[in-house]
Order: C-alpha cells, then sequence, then structure tokens
C-alpha cells in the first residue's frame, strides 16, 4: 500500500499549549503529530465553516460600530 503524501510544517505554540499537547497525547497513546493533524482536521471541517470569511472580533467591532452610528445611517438614508 502506499504510503500518504505529508507536508512538514514548522509552528510556534505557546509553552503551556504544548505542555496541554504533549500530556493529551501521551495519555492516550497517540503521537503529538496524529493529536494536532486530527485538531486540525476539526478545525477545517467543523469550526471554520461556521465563522465565515471575516475574524469574530472583526464582526464585533462592525456591528459595535454600526449600533453606535445607527441614528446617523438612518438620517443619512433620508
Amino acid at each position: 500500500m502506499a504510503r500518504a503524501a505529508v507536508k512538514q510544517i514548522g509552528l510556534k505554540i505557546s509553552a503551556s499549549l504544548y505542555r496541554r499537547l504533549s500530556k493529551l497525547a501521551e495519555d492516550n497513546g497517540q503521537s503529538k503529530t496524529f493529536v494536532l493533524e486530527k485538531a486540525v482536521e476539526h478545525y477545517i471541517d467543523f469550526v471554520a465553516p461556521d465563522q465565515g470569511t471575516v475574524r469574530p472580533e472583526a464582526m464585533a467591532h462592525f456591528r459595535k460600530s454600526v449600533e453606535k452610528n445607527r441614528e446617523l445611517y438612518r438620517r443619512l438614508a433620508r
């Protein structure tokens, strides 16, 4: 059976997150690579589609601005 193609990446994460990742992998008898692959796969499949194309903090700022300027927009629309 042919091996799946893989890409090697380098990343920086906080030391505390790395400790949690390492402990989780060790507790479950898995490699850190396996846990990271599953986390990325889950994020891409389930989390990212719900966020749309705009970062949540940007949308929150936009909504706050719209609410703050609602009266101005109403007057300009007349």
